[in-house]
């Protein structure tokens, strides 16, 4: 009986319910897709982990980044071992990083907040604006999918709630942790916890200006050809790219941390100016060191986007916003809790319906959503062999109706290089690029194919399988067809 006391008081009194609730209303809110955009790379990973048999042809298009993380065989590793559906174990990471990110955030605000009014407003303020974009990195504060940063976002925030909580041990091992999931975002976190460490001990000025060259210290070769095609296309990593409203994404957040870390609110700790004023010059010396990539001749450079450190900077400024609502206006008064968040969610449930219009907005594991790509991909999955390799219009991610669903994460079967999100990886890794742009040549315009064009493509590559539009060429045999799309063996 005291037992059953004590688990009940801890209930009571612990933040894990609140937690989880608001975590299920964010996952209805923002949505989930399945291997859509970047989790198009991460999760083939995820599945060859799970399953080495898939993926025998083109791999090196995802394995590249995985090979730099521990993500995909803690993911992949964990399907393994509980044998439970791929998807479901994918889904249920997803939801773990969300309540793993507000667990950080209510730590984080402990060390800010005196009142728990602050601590469930920003919690509730960073579960509504998990789909904000972040200025022009083309990043959200937490995608609507799993990636790496998934794992990699709690894990930073968790290293700097432990940091202002002078707890340095847990904040290193957080920091390692991070570093181990997503490599270039601990970077971000680790500049910043070195940043609040020399304002701190007032020699911001020396340090900071030594942070200037950190991006020029890697020996980048300069891109040619294909290679520097795809970067150019990345045009969210030159910032000479962005409009004036992304701009305005920059500079407003900054403006507003410093109002905040001047004027110094009350009811707050100490932690929360030493917060807030840290991320001024961490958000400028990045905002500098990608101004000066702008330079003619150091287009390779840009690989780094320094902008990305604005991620850690929105994620940690829209709690703090989120502790000032809750303690000054929501506090405990329902119907302000109502009028705030009620609003709020639909416009970014709206959204997210607009960003995927031809796709259920929560797609759950195993349900085929009636998107006639993914009908024709879960078709793929379940009737031809691991071993066959797809060709199909490399610009597929793009077309009507399809959502920007990566085909290998879905279909789980090998397919020749795509034109939208393994450049991204050639952007990255440019010795991908002589083989990615072979690999796009080979099978663009592949839905006007005559027999002597598919003639030549299997004699370049092992391609025993394509998706191609309604009816299919003149004397294939095609298994599937649904309105749009055909499935016929070569």
């Amino acid at each position: 009986m005291a037992f059953l006391s004590a688990v009940r008081r801890w209930w009571g009194e612990s933040p894990v319910p609140g937690l989880s609730a608001i975590t299920a209303v964010a996952v209805l809110v923002h949505g989930y897709h399945l291997g859509v955009d970047d989790s198009a790379i991460y999760v083939p990973a995820i599945k060859r982990v799970a399953d080495p048999n898939l993926y025998p042809f083109g791999a090196e298009f995802f394995m590249s980044h995985a090979h730099l993380s521990i993500f995909a065989g803690l993911v992949g590793g964990s399907a393994r071992l509980t044998h439970f559906p791929i998807d479901t174990v994918i889904f249920a990471w997803h939801v773990a990083s969300i309540f793993l990110l507000l667990l950080a955030a209510w730590q984080l605000l402990g060390t800010c907040f005196k009142g728990s009014h602050a601590r469930w407003g920003g919690v509730a303020v960073l579960a509504a604006t998990l789909s904000v974009p972040v200025t022009g990195t083309a990043l959200a504060i937490m995608d609507p999918y799993l990636t790496a940063r998934s794992l990699s976002t709690p894990a930073s925030l968790f290293a700097v709630a432990c940091y202002l909580g002078n707890r340095p041990r847990r904040a290193v091992a957080w920091l390692l942790l991070t570093a181990a999931v997503h490599p270039q975002m601990a970077v971000y976190v680790c500049l910043f916890v070195g940043c609040m460490e020399v304002l701190q001990r007032r020699q911001s000025i020396g340090v900071a200006g030594s942070w200037v060259p950190l991006p020029f210290l890697m020996n980048f070769a300069p891109v040619t050809g294909p290679a520097r095609d795809c970067l150019l296309s990345r045009t969210f990593f030159f910032v000479t790219t962005w409009t004036w409203y992304q701009w305005i994404g920059v500079f407003a957040p900054l403006a507003l941390l410093w109002r905040l870390s001047v004027a110094g609110p009350r009811r707050t700790l100490p932690a929360f100016r030493r917060l807030a004023s840290s991320l001024i010059p961490f958000g400028l010396l990045f905002t500098m060191a990608a101004a000066m990539l702008a330079i003619p001749g150091l287009e390779g450079y840009n690989r780094l986007q320094p902008m990305r450190s604005f991620h850690l900077l929105y994620l940690i400024f829209f709690i703090l916003l989120g502790g000032l609502i809750g303690e000054y206006w929501i506090q405990s008064i329902r119907w302000r809790w109502g009028a705030l968040f009620v609003p709020l969610a639909l416009v970014m449930m709206l959204v997210q319906e607009t960003t995927f219009p031809a796709s259920e907005h929560v797609e759950w594991p195993g349900s085929n959503n009636g998107n006639t790509w993914i009908s024709a991909f879960l078709w793929i999955r379940s009737h031809t062999p691991k071993g066959a390799v797809f060709a199909l219009d490399p610009n597929y991610m793009v077309r009507p109706g399809e959502d920007a669903h990566g085909f290998r994460a879905v279909a789980e079967r090998s397919v020749l290089a795509d034109f939208v999100k393994d450049s991204g990886a050639v952007s990255l890794f440019p010795r991908l690029a002589v083989e990615w742009e072979n690999e796009v040549g080979a099978e663009r315009g592949i839905d006007h194919f005559a027999p002597a064009d598919f003639q030549r493509l299997v004699k370049r590559y092992p391609v025993t399988w394509i998706v191609t539009t309604r009816p299919g060429p003149a004397g294939m045999t095609c298994p599937y067809e649904n309105k749009e799309l055909a499935v016929c063996r070569i």
